[in-house]
């Protein structure tokens, strides 16, 4: 057959779904977009055949009892669809960097569901036992596994989900063995009544397994470009948009202008929200046919002080771009200049504050310490001076993330931005220039040196 994009798929959807049509499929990329292409498939394919949809969660699956049951006859009346939503089948070390990179994005944002099931998947690929710990194994022993370098920082966390995703989810992967009895069942064919629908975040197109279901079957490609450059971004506001508008169109309604561009700047990149919150609006406006900026604003839950937090993060991250886009939403929100500069201040004083902690003589901070031993060791005895409480509250995860940002600078550095912003807080309650240009000035001042620090670390610039 071939492979396709995912917006191909609704114009040849009544094709593929017809009697005599494609029995395999295989759906990657995006885990969302997957998962609704596959829905517009299973529709079509029970609309013109009817039968019946059997789900199969790859984390638990038995690929060769699948295979099994495609096999065999049914005495049920239409299509017999078997969908495996993560198949494990198209995963290899080409792999293991981006299930790994995903795992670690998900801890971080405090999803430890998916990044439990990423990590399954990722000891997987190398047929890893359930007792083995990640964070025991050497560096050479990492990249050899894996073939990629392995983190720096504590692997507790991982360890830790690993442990609890049991030895039903943490087994050895699929093997070369499977991979051959399935490609001999692409060759042979199936009866007819069976389809086979397959999903996955991440697949290794090198393998033959891959090469053969495309031969064979139809693959579509859900994969969305990833990262905050523009055309990523581009990328993203474009499914991001379709999906908007797909929604609206199911509920009658539209969007006053305007208003799509601060939904998707509120939510991010997460088709699920993006979805729920339109259906949220849709249904809060009743008998109206437009959403305004007043329905936005009362509904959608991202505050005032999200926003800014996104601002500090992108600055924290010295991300250029990223800062001003955020900083130009905001003051097109309606939030002054001067709120920004003060949540700008009290950020850097924040690091500030840490980094003088950090060159304390008692305790002792060492650059680099784990998690476990930030949050057993030195927390309790940074507490235990009575300096800065209000400071040290919260969870310990999180201040530990904030002590390993301050390590990057330097006291004097702080100091002189904490000036900088000073002198741009005298030219906006005095000066004659746009706020706009005045926080312009100040980020691309703050973070040019930062950018080329960087470069020149890199021997790039």
């Amino acid at each position: 057959m071939a492979l396709i994009k995912r917006s191909e798929l609704t114009s040849g959807l009544v094709e593929f779904a017809r009697e005599g049509g494609p029995r395999l499929f295989l759906f990657f990329g995006e885990r969302y977009l997957c998962r609704e292409a596959a829905d517009q498939l299973e529709a079509e394919l029970i609309r013109q055949q009817g039968g019946l949809v059997h789900t199969i969660d790859g984390d638990q699956e038995d690929s060769l009892r699948t295979l099994g049951q495609l096999q065999t006859f049914s005495l049920l009346p239409g299509a017999q669809i078997y969908r495996v939503t993560d198949s494990r089948l198209f995963q290899s070390k080409v792999t293991a960097k981006g299930l790994w990179d995903k795992a670690e994005q998900a801890q971080m944002a405090g999803r430890s569901g998916p990044a439990q099931r990423q990590l399954v998947h990722l000891v997987a690929v190398v047929g890893l036992e359930p007792h083995e710990q990640l964070s025991t194994l050497a560096s050479p022993q990492w990249q050899e596994m894996f073939g990629f370098a392995k983190p720096g920082g504590d692997l507790a966390w991982a360890d830790e989900l690993l442990a609890a995703a049991g030895p039903q989810q943490a087994g050895a992967g699929d093997s070369a063995a499977v991979s051959d009895r399935y490609l001999t069942a692409f060759e042979k064919g199936w009866p007819a009544c069976n389809v086979l629908i397959l999903m996955a975040e991440q697949v290794d197109r090198r393998l033959q397994l891959f090469k053969g279901l495309q031969k064979h079957g139809l693959v579509v490609d859900c994969s969305v470009a990833v990262g905050s450059g523009a055309a990523a971004r581009r990328d993203q506001d474009a499914v991001l948009k379709e999906m908007v508008a797909r929604t609206l169109k199911s509920y009658q309604k539209k969007m006053a202008p305007g208003v799509l561009d601060r939904l998707l700047e509120r939510v991010g990149f997460h088709p699920v929200a993006v979805v729920m919150e339109v259906e949220k609006l849709a249904l809060s406006v009743e008998e109206r046919p437009q959403i305004t900026a007043a329905d936005l604003e009362e509904m959608v839950g991202r505050t005032r002080e999200d926003a800014l937090y996104e601002l500090t993060d992108a600055f924290g991250r010295g991300q250029l771009d990223r800062t001003l886009v955020i900083c130009h939403r905001l003051l097109d929100n309606g939030v002054h200049a001067l709120a920004v500069l003060a949540t700008l201040r009290n950020y850097l004083r924040r690091l500030l504050i840490i980094r003088s902690l950090q060159l304390q003589p008692v305790p002792l901070y060492q650059p680099g310490m784990s998690v476990r031993q930030f949050q057993d060791q030195y927390l309790p005895q940074l507490k235990e001076l009575g300096e800065w409480a209000d400071l040290l509250k919260g969870h310990p995860y999180a201040l530990y993330m904030s002590f390993s940002k301050a390590e990057s600078f330097s006291c004097a550095r702080l100091k002189g931005w904490l000036a900088r912003l000073l002198a741009a807080e005298y030219r906006l309650k005095g000066g004659p220039f746009a706020q706009e240009l005045i926080l312009e000035e100040l980020f691309v001042t703050l973070l040019a040196t930062v950018q080329d620090r960087s470069c020149q670390s890199e021997n790039r610039c």
